[in-house]
């Protein structure tokens, strides 16, 4: 029988399908952090060529988006099975647990947005990693010197693992909003790091990108440097560790994880990294227990939420970021019309909107447990406008600009000290709406391109560095000081917009602080520049997080520097911003679901029946 608020996965025959659909995508499909837009890379393992990956379909029946084939293939079977949003996306992580061990999985943790179509509600997991019991809040202070530790040195060490959240936040979607178990949705990424995958070229420039640190820690040396390199394009990438651990927690729950002999093994490696003979990285040790593992928890709570042009706009709360910065960026942008003839007065509002947005985000925003973030009246429209009575629409702001008082209802502003932005540009996100009407936007991450660097030994997945997230230096009044059993403050903005109570867009990206600029400018695209969802994605971006130079995509700079220049704006290079999973639904039911055609190497959107 079929559940028709949430779904259920048949019995019996959608485990034999999602096995059967994931063992072609996992030989037959690109893979790890990328999936080819139109075309594919490399040949299957029976020799055959490998099938087109679509970055976009449209259709009906559900629809998933990620950055990758043999992900986006493992949430679209279970999808056409029955299962509802949270068990294809549930399914679909940990897939990209497998095939973007350098951006997600296990390790690490992140925030799920949830849609109920059938009771209109609006839901959030909050599953970001935590400091241990035991850090203290000058942690990133060398003793002997009395200044922070070099960021590169802190992020290859124990001392930046922080607690995972990643296993939590699926057991606690599937038990409150899922219609399977944690022991199904695991199976086909057991499959897939068994029997493996295609390596691309963007997996392979992920490894060699951080092979030297990889060569300092051996286990994961062994795992991802086999014979001393990176694995070739082409050849086919096991991962039968991972496929064990996974295959223990499936049958014993999370508490393997978070309460056996794994949780002593994690906080053993965080504690006491365990480097190569002459390895020069001084991977300092942590302070992660087992206590932590054993006393974390998930926060659901209430998600941001603001109207944007007539749209009903849904966002992630504090300890994120990215609820308030985007919904306070898109609050901005009310007071402004963007749909005229002027795309590079559009942009130069846009620009100047989020620099604003961060000064206020930098200011106030951590994790509320500990800080008393503001975050009704950031996202109030009162407290907008008097944010866009202060931007000039002919000329850019002198940057950084400084954060509006609390109390700001007219053209008013006050200095306060810029912190260090250290959050990294991995991470993952996938995009998830079912034939329910039910959605999930999901950005998952262990933080820097490969984590910390560190693997769990004979486990098979590495350990996130997300408690460089916070600032080194603990200035009393930085919301985003260590202290202990906090969440570092994330710029991960999973957002679902709803029009009149019903879907119309999931989006999300990686791009560390850029993800907020991201899905803004995603947005912005869409409902007020006239772009189609996949045009919105693919056009060129820049992202302005209240700096002095505009970080740009080099395609943004040979399009409108020159217009923008004419507004005051100045402009660094930025290879590649972001890197999109959006789905959109229409009017008629009709879903597209879009990723990325080029950045990354492309992404994968599938849509259960194909339009036509």
């Amino acid at each position: 029988m079929v559940n028709v608020e949430r779904g259920r996965v048949s019995a019996g025959r959608s485990i034999i399908a999602i096995v059967a659909a994931v063992s072609l995508a996992a030989f037959a499909a690109p893979t790890a952090a990328s999936a080819g837009s139109t075309t594919a890379a490399g040949t299957a393992v029976t020799g055959r060529p490998a099938p087109p990956a679509p970055s976009t379909s449209t259709g009906f029946g559900g629809a998933v988006s990620s950055v990758d084939a043999s992900a986006s293939a493992v949430g679209l079977e279970v999808l056409r099975d029955g299962g509802n949003a949270v068990d294809a996306a549930v399914a679909t992580a940990a897939a990209l647990g497998v095939t973007e061990p350098y951006s997600a999985g296990i390790g690490g943790g992140g925030y799920l947005v949830y849609f109920d179509a059938a009771t209109g509600e609006v839901t959030t997991i909050d599953g970001r990693e935590t400091a241990p019991a035991a850090m203290p809040s000058d942690a990133f202070i060398d003793p002997a010197t009395g200044a922070p530790y070099a960021f590169a040195d802190a992020v290859s060490s124990g001392l930046s693992v922080g607690t995972p959240g990643t296993l939590a936040t699926w057991e606690a979607a599937l038990d409150e909003f899922g219609t399977t178990s944690l022991r199904d949705a695991l199976q086909p990424a057991i499959l897939l790091a068994t029997r493996g995958f295609v390596v691309d070229q963007t997996f392979r420039d992920q490894t060699l990108a951080n092979q030297a640190r990889f060569a300092a820690f051996p286990d994961t040396a062994e795992l991802f440097l086999p014979g001393g390199d990176a694995p070739k394009v082409g050849k086919v990438f096991k991962n039968l560790d991972l496929a064990r651990t996974m295959r223990q927690i499936a049958l014993g729950g999370t508490e393997v994880f978070y309460e056996g002999p794994l949780a002593d093994e994690i906080a053993s490696i965080a504690q006491d990294p365990v480097t190569t003979p002459g390895a020069t990285l001084p991977a300092y040790a942590g302070h992660l227990t087992a206590d932590d593992l054993a006393d974390y928890e998930v926060l659901e709570q209430d998600p941001t939420h603001l109207e944007y042009r007539g749209l009903d706009v849904y966002g992630m709360a504090p300890s994120s970021s990215g609820g308030t910065t985007v919904g306070e960026s898109l609050n901005i942008l009310e007071n402004f019309d963007l749909a005229g003839d002027d795309p590079a007065q559009a942009l130069h509002l846009y620009l100047e909107a989020t620099a604003h947005a961060f000064a206020d985000r930098n200011a106030y925003v951590g994790d509320p447990a500990f800080v008393d973030v503001p975050t009704e009246t950031l996202l109030s429209q009162e407290f907008a406008d008097a944010r866009a009575c202060v931007i000039d629409p002919d000329a850019a702001s002198v940057k950084p600009v400084p954060p509006a008082p609390l109390s700001a209802s007219g053209c008013e502003a006050a200095a306060a000290a810029e912190h260090a932005d250290t959050e990294n540009i991995s991470t993952t996100h996938l995009s998830v709406v079912d034939r329910w009407g039910n959605a999930v936007a999901y950005t998952l991450t262990i933080e820097q391109t490969g984590g910390s660097g560190m693997t769990v030994p004979g486990r098979g997945f590495l350990l996130n560095n997300e408690l460089t997230d916070f600032s080194f230096v603990p200035n009393p009044a930085d919301p985003n000081i260590v202290e202990p059993g906090k969440r570092p403050r994330s710029s991960m903005s999973p957002t679902i917009v709803l029009d009149d109570g019903e879907v119309r867009f999931v989006v999300g990206s990686p791009g560390g602080s850029m993800i907020i600029t991201t899905v803004t400018q995603v947005l912005v695209n869409r409902i007020d520049l006239g772009m189609t969802l996949p045009e919105a994605v693919a056009a060129p971006r820049a992202s302005q997080r209240n700096t002095a130079a505009v970080a740009a995509e080099p395609a943004f700079r040979s399009a409108y520097e020159t217009a923008l220049a004419a507004y005051g704006h100045t402009f660094s290079t930025s290879a590649e911003i972001g890197a999109v999973a959006a789905i959109e639904v229409d009017d008629d039911g009709l879903m597209t679901a879009v990723a990325e055609p080029v950045r990354r190497g492309g992404g994968t959107g599938l849509v259960v029946e194909p339009a036509g």
